[in-house]
């Protein structure tokens, strides 16, 4: 699935994404600094809320990019409209 997302959306996703690269780094540097294992959990749980969060942020915006883009009244564009809602399920589910 292509998604055509607008600048600010995506510049959006690209920044929570810088966030959880740097947090997932400093769980590295925790680790082999032998840090305390529940610090080093909370800041795993820290980044993987990051990460669900952008891709969360990227199936919503494919969504309502389908949602306003898509033709009423045409059978061919009911039938990709519940492709495009199989898919979208199964995205969110992969997040799940």
């Amino acid at each position: 699935m292509e998604l055509a997302m607008a600048a600010e959306e995506l510049r959006t996703v690209v920044n929570r994404l810088r966030r959880a690269q740097g947090q997932i780094a400093g769980v590295i540097k925790m680790i082999e600094e032998g840090r305390d294992c529940e610090e080093v959990v909370t800041q795993l749980a820290a980044a993987s809320r990051a990460l669900d969060k952008a891709g969360f942020a990227v199936i919503a915006t494919g969504l309502q990019h389908c949602l306003t883009d898509s033709p009423d009244g045409d059978p061919a564009a009911a039938l990709d409209r519940e492709q495009m809602r199989a898919r979208l399920e199964k995205l969110f589910l992969s997040l799940a």
